[in-house]
């Protein structure tokens, strides 16, 4: 319940099996397109993507992805690629998947690894390392 809770939609429900379906099927499609270059942008040809995450509206009609360059450098040169050339990746998303349709695809950086450090750096301070201790 701790994962669905965290991934509920806007008007506050939790997503329905068929979402993180559509989703996870999304995600890796879009993961094997970046990653074997099929996009004819040079500037994203050059950069390395990790796809952590896509969420899907409740009607699949867009699907927001969780995008971050590898080493978390150059974000926003990265989402201003795949922003730029959505259109594309959409129709080549499409095509390597089975959908009917293809959902509107919207591209966010994923803040997942930055929480994950801030938590860490949070564990590790003297502060709260004291508190454990006790």
């Amino acid at each position: 319940m701790g994962v669905m809770a965290k991934d509920a939609n806007r008007n506050g429900k939790a997503p329905t099996q068929r979402m993180l379906r559509v989703g996870e099927m999304i995600r890796r499609t879009l993961s094997e397109v970046l990653q074997r270059g099929d996009v004819h942008d040079d500037e994203l040809a050059a950069m390395s993507i990790t796809v952590g995450e896509v969420r899907m509206t409740p009607d699949l009609r867009i699907a927001t992805a969780f995008v971050l360059p590898l080493g978390g450098q150059h974000k926003q040169e990265a989402l201003a690629a795949l922003r730029r050339n959505k259109h594309e990746i959409r129709h080549l998303v499409v095509k390597g998947g089975t959908m009917k349709f293809a959902p509107e695809l919207r591209f966010e950086i994923d803040g997942t690894f930055d929480q994950m450090d801030a938590t860490r750096a949070l564990l590790s301070s003297d502060h709260v390392r004291q508190d454990l201790d006790d």
